[in-house]
């Protein structure tokens, strides 16, 4: 039995060492509930451990860009949560090249003040986090004038467009988002019925209040690459893991070029009329 369990043991501590990268804090990964206090991994904190590397290594390649290959680069991580992301990337890129600094932006304060703890802890001491939405932070004294790379990971329905709106105002070189739940503009289908469209067959992708909200999501993200190409940046849209991890999936990288598509500009405002959007315009979508 003593063999056994020694085996066991063996063979989970070869199961961690082949997914932990060199210089990994356990201690972190413990605190984040990756890993279990015995420090093994289980099916789920496999699963979400490779949705973390998966999206460290896409913000990874955008950071070593950055002037002194990132080593001076600030970040901000909307809708943070517990922080997985901010802290993984802080461990893994900032940590060991002693400079540059973290933010995390969250609107429930005990996660916040969790952070915080957890932060001061461990010595991470150029990470920060602000009890503030996405949409307060781009007028947030605590943050600098410009912030390099903007993330939002699953932020939820319009906060991800506020994460945009702070990435513009702050002029950031890359963004990085994983939209989630998107109900603003299916609201909108549901009240308008997209009227210049309703007699045509095309009123069929939202007849039914599933495919409403489906539609309304895919086409929430299409507005948002449009915006950002018209705003000077450069998108590409992939998937961020296999679907059978997650269904929020969809994930958008924009570079900042400085050149501004008018196409762009244009076939937004044209879909937003298409589909009687056009209020979103003024609230979501304003020209810049």
């Amino acid at each position: 039995m003593k063999d056994k369990a020694v085996a066991k043991a063996s063979r989970a501590e070869a199961e961690l060492q082949e997914v932990l990268r060199p210089g990994q804090s356990i201690e972190l990964l413990k605190e984040l509930h990756i890993l279990t206090r015995e420090g093994r991994l289980n099916q789920d904190s496999r699963r979400k451990l490779k949705q973390v590397y998966h999206l460290f290594q896409f913000i990874e390649k955008l950071l070593v860009e950055l002037p002194e290959e990132g080593a001076l680069a600030t970040l901000a991580d909307h809708g943070a949560g517990k922080s997985y992301l901010g802290f993984i990337l802080y461990d893994l890129f900032f940590g060991p090249r002693g400079g540059g600094q973290v933010y995390g932006i969250e609107t429930r304060a005990e996660l916040v003040d969790r952070s915080r703890a957890l932060a001061k802890r461990l010595g991470f001491d150029r990470m920060a986090f602000l009890n503030i939405s996405a949409a307060e932070s781009a007028e947030a004294a605590e943050l600098p004038a410009q912030i390099d790379v903007v993330t939002a990971l699953h932020a939820c329905d319009t906060a991800t467009d506020d994460a945009i709106a702070f990435g513009l105002a702050k002029q950031a070189r890359f963004m990085v988002l994983v939209p989630c739940c998107q109900a603003e503009v299916a609201a909108c289908l549901r009240q308008t019925k997209a009227l210049s469209l309703s007699r045509t067959p095309l009123a069929e992708l939202w007849r039914h209040p599933l495919h409403t909200r489906e539609i309304g999501s895919q086409l929430t993200n299409v507005l948002r690459c449009l915006y950002l190409e018209a705003n000077g940046y450069q998108v590409t849209v992939t998937e961020l893991v296999g679907w059978e991890h997650s269904l929020k999936n969809e994930l958008i990288i924009a570079r900042r070029t400085g050149q501004r598509k008018a196409s762009a500009a244009a076939r937004l405002e044209q879909l937003l009329a298409e589909f009687g959007l056009e209020s979103l315009l003024e609230t979501r979508f304003r020209p810049g």
